[in-house]
């Protein structure tokens, strides 16, 4: 059993470490776009995209990047009394915290792919059945959802990688929690 938790902490935390390490190069692109933003609407016409497309690389960036954050543990910690505990009650509260987490997470997965599945143009109330029927076959994309801005693009890319960083969010918690379980059982991770 210990073998398959390890297993599992080194394949989420490898996955999570080299998306992470790219995504972390999002913020060249972000700033790239707000510099042609800046240039176009000084010198030329202003972009329509410009804005909008760096709401959007932001979202990419913030939101693929919480897992690899959460691996380094450089997320936001109320350190008060933390800090001066053992590594062993570090633990224990870590596991008992993390499953709020997971839970949290979950409910926001499932509300990022109903999301999805309403920016494809489905209106119905089976947000998974929809995207289990789009494989095979059953399901078609309908009407699909576009911003309202005057570049006018579709929502649902943006929306995917919501979904992505959820999902590999929640995959990085149930790390979290298995590291703590190995801890709390005395081995080094």
């Amino acid at each position: 059993m210990r073998g398959l938790m390890r297993g599992y902490v080194r394949t989420v935390d490898a996955v999570n470490h080299r998306v992470g390490r790219i995504v972390m190069y999002g913020i060249f692109a972000l700033m790239g776009i707000l510099l042609w933003s800046s240039i176009s609407k000084t010198f030329f016409i202003p972009s329509l995209w410009t804005l909008e497309m760096a709401q959007f690389v932001m979202v990419a960036y913030y939101i693929l990047g919480g897992p690899y954050s959460i691996q380094l543990g450089s997320n936001v910690r109320m350190d008060l009394l933390y800090g001066g505990w053992s590594a062993r009650k570090k633990a224990w509260f870590d596991l008992l915290t993390v499953l709020f987490l997971i839970f949290y997470l979950c409910v926001l997965l499932y509300g990022a792919v109903s999301s999805t599945a309403y920016s494809l143009g489905y209106w119905g109330t089976e947000p998974f059945s929809f995207f289990g029927g789009l494989l095979t076959g059953s399901e078609e994309i309908g009407r699909m959802e576009r911003s309202s801005t005057a570049w006018r693009p579709y929502i649902w890319p943006v929306k995917a990688v919501m979904v992505l960083g959820m999902f590999l969010m929640l995959l990085q918690c149930v790390s979290e929690f298995l590291k703590d379980v190995l801890r709390l059982k005395g081995e080094a991770i």
